[in-house]
């Protein structure tokens, strides 16, 4: 199973869906992973309801956290803000599918603390938003 895991997440570094930058845009939020140099940077449409409708990513890095970036901006488009601040840790290792070790837990969580400290409307990320 884990086979299948990681051939998804080769599948979404190397041709990701949700790759880009929306101009203009309601939320965007982007940070640095300083372990290994990975950036994520995330966009969002949000329309007078609280509903996401339109969101990407763009950034460089590993593998694990353009993957992870990738599956959570596509996992997020129709929802509500208040239901994606209720996103956890553990659901981006459901997405991901696969076990990781500390060092590439921060890259998979990178994503997650940037969209949170968007939706939060922060003017930094914290460690303690992707913590549960």
């Amino acid at each position: 199973m884990d086979d299948l895991y990681r051939e998804i997440i080769i599948d979404r570094y190397k041709n990701p869906q949700h790759r880009g930058e929306l101009e203009p845009a309601d939320i965007t939020f982007e940070d640095d992973n300083p372990l290994c140099g990975d950036h994520i940077r995330i966009d969002l449409r949000v329309d007078e309801n609280g509903m996401v409708t339109d969101a990407v990513f763009s950034g460089k890095g590993c593998s694990i956290s353009q993957a992870s970036a990738d599956l959570l901006v596509e996992s997020i488009i129709g929802k509500n803000i208040e239901d994606i601040k209720k996103l956890t840790k553990q659901d981006i290792l459901d997405m991901l599918g696969i076990d990781l070790g500390p060092v590439r837990l921060k890259c998979a969580l990178l994503s997650l603390k940037v969209l949170k400290a968007g939706v939060y409307g922060l003017g930094e990320a914290s460690d303690e938003l992707v913590e549960d």
